[in-house]
């Protein structure tokens, strides 16, 4: 006669086991790149994002490369911070292709921040 250990039905996994296999397949988190410029005011809004991001989940990544995406928080008050704020476009998009804009040049242009290069908003500055 079988033992009756070996009669028993095969226990069902608990939903202990099932969380630990779904919360071990999370897929990683996402990463974001960050360039805050400007005055203090644009220092406090750079806080208040990356609070918000982190706490969403995000991770800050240190590099553009391994970055899911960047934000380049800008200042746009005066032309060389203009410059400077272009700049750190450029170089987030050529390093990462993901950039979101935000900060006083991004309200100041609007629309044409978003839709051209940084060397066509320096040309639109200009005239």
């Amino acid at each position: 006669m079988p033992s009756p250990r070996a009669t028993r039905p095969a226990k069902a996994p608990s939903a202990r086991a099932d969380t630990r296999l779904a919360t071990s397949r999370r897929p990683p988190a996402p990463t974001v790149g960050f360039v805050s410029l400007g005055c203090p005011k644009a220092l406090v809004d750079s806080e208040r994002i990356l609070t918000r991001l982190r706490a969403e989940g995000y991770i800050i990544s240190p590099t553009y490369e391994d970055a899911h995406l960047v934000v380049v928080n800008t200042c746009g008050f005066i032309d060389t911070a203009v410059a400077e704020s272009l700049d750190a476009i450029g170089e987030a998009l050529a390093e990462n292709g993901r950039v979101v804009v935000t900060g006083c040049l991004a309200t100041s242009y609007g629309r044409p921040t978003r839709t051209c290069s940084p060397s066509r908003a320096r040309k639109r500055r200009r005239t």
